[in-house]
């Protein structure tokens, strides 16, 4: 079976062109809010897109939920490129999107611990493990394929459980963004009335220098650091809007609405792809995207060093992939990130200014007020759980209700 999905992955790639066969263009490259200049710029280029965290499909991690897969290999593609979009949402809120990796060089605490967020076990807050069981509240089974609304608000709920990037996660509904809702949840108070890390609760735990060893090695951040990011006046938001942009095929009257997209200093990517085929684009070139391709099976990563995690295989060393946008499947999930409220107000403005103003057509719709006809909003918290791992999610399920999906690409 593994030799099949191998063979089909092979076939997949070898109707891509690689970014560094590049056409001697004038035009710029845009990569997620950054303009490079091909000829000038190129390992410049190279380097930004080696830094993304890349996230594939891995074979031989533990059974998910005890007695499920030990693969997600053929299924789990949109999921991984759900973890990519939510780890670039992290690198900028907690190494800035300057933040360059390179190959066997030490890398920030921070790093390590965004890293540790993902890997593949049942404990890790943004595992394969973790996403798959919070998407059966979503009506989907284990193993079963997703679209990009669903992985959408499945990062919205794995979210609460994060205290430590305290990130907020809106996703817009009916192609609508309202700013009114987005200021209301990034301006809640979370501070945590206790921090459970790995069955430990520190508010009620003592003070000794074992308790304290024990929580640096469970949780990615120390109590008083939560305290502090939790008081700040404006949670770091990431912003998804699920959109259908046409039927069968994308809309061309939507693809410079698109570029104008990948070109905000927010951008922080589009869930997509082709039928069955879920990529992470993170910028284009004249009318081609470029994307990071989860299909590839790399075995699970389960053993550290003193410097942390091997990451070698989480970054892609080879070069990312173009498809022209004519190609594109018309559901996807645009991703921005806004650190600050004035980062939101100007990530609005240029909303106004570049898409809304110049376009008959909308990709989507930005509003100030909350419609009147909708439910009243009320900003998502974190329930009152004293567990974590597969059983915290098993705990969790009833607590949200599933939210009808519109967009699972076309088979």
């Amino acid at each position: 079976m593994e030799a099949v999905l191998a063979k089909y992955e092979n076939q997949i790639n070898v109707f891509s062109e690689f970014l560094e066969d590049l056409p001697d263009t004038e035009g710029p490259v845009w990569l997620l809010g950054e303009s490079y200049n091909v000829k000038t710029e190129k390992s410049e280029l190279l380097s930004d897109v080696r830094s993304r965290l890349w996230f594939t499909y891995r074979k031989k991690f533990s059974p998910i939920g005890g007695t499920g897969p030990s693969s997600d290999t053929g299924w789990g593609c949109m999921l991984r490129c759900g973890q990519m979009i939510l780890a670039q949402a992290l690198i900028c809120s907690h190494l800035g999107r300057t933040w360059r990796w390179l190959r066997d060089r030490s890398q920030p605490a921070e790093y390590q611990r965004i890293l540790h967020c993902f890997l593949d076990r049942k404990d890790s807050c943004y595992s394969i493990h973790q996403m798959a069981q919070m998407g059966v509240g979503e009506g989907k089974s284990v193993g079963q394929w997703y679209g990009p609304n669903t992985v959408a608000q499945v990062l919205r709920k794995l979210t609460l459980f994060d205290d430590w990037s305290s990130l907020a996660v809106y996703v817009s509904m009916d192609n609508t963004v309202v700013i009114e809702d987005i200021k209301k949840q990034c301006h809640q108070d979370v501070r945590p009335s206790r921090c459970i890390c790995g069955g430990v609760d520190v508010s009620t735990s003592s003070d000794s220098s074992h308790v304290r060893e024990q929580l640096q090695a469970l949780c990615p951040v120390s109590h008083s650091q939560q305290n502090s990011q939790h008081s700040q006046d404006w949670r770091p938001l990431l912003l998804l809007i699920p959109l259908r942009m046409g039927i069968n095929n994308i809309n061309p009257i939507y693809i410079q609405a698109l570029k104008e997209c990948f070109k905000m200093p927010q951008s922080c990517g589009v869930l997509g792809g082709k039928p069955n085929l879920a990529y992470y684009f993170i910028g284009f070139l004249d009318d081609e995207l470029i994307y990071l391709d989860p299909h590839t099976t790399q075995s699970a990563v389960d053993s550290e060093t003193e410097l942390g995690v091997d990451d070698q295989s989480y970054h892609c060393q080879r070069s990312p992939h173009r498809m022209k946008m004519e190609c594109l499947d018309p559901s996807v999930a645009l991703g921005f990130f806004c650190k600050s409220e004035d980062d939101f107000d100007s990530w609005c403005n240029q909303v106004q200014q570049e898409i809304l103003k110049k376009r008959n057509l909308r990709m989507f719709e930005l509003v100030e007020k909350h419609p009147s006809h909708w439910p009243p909003f009320i900003p998502p918290t974190k329930p009152e759980v004293q567990t974590t791992g597969a059983e915290f999610i098993e705990s969790t399920e009833k607590l949200f209700e599933s939210e009808e999906e519109f967009e699972i690409l076309n088979a």
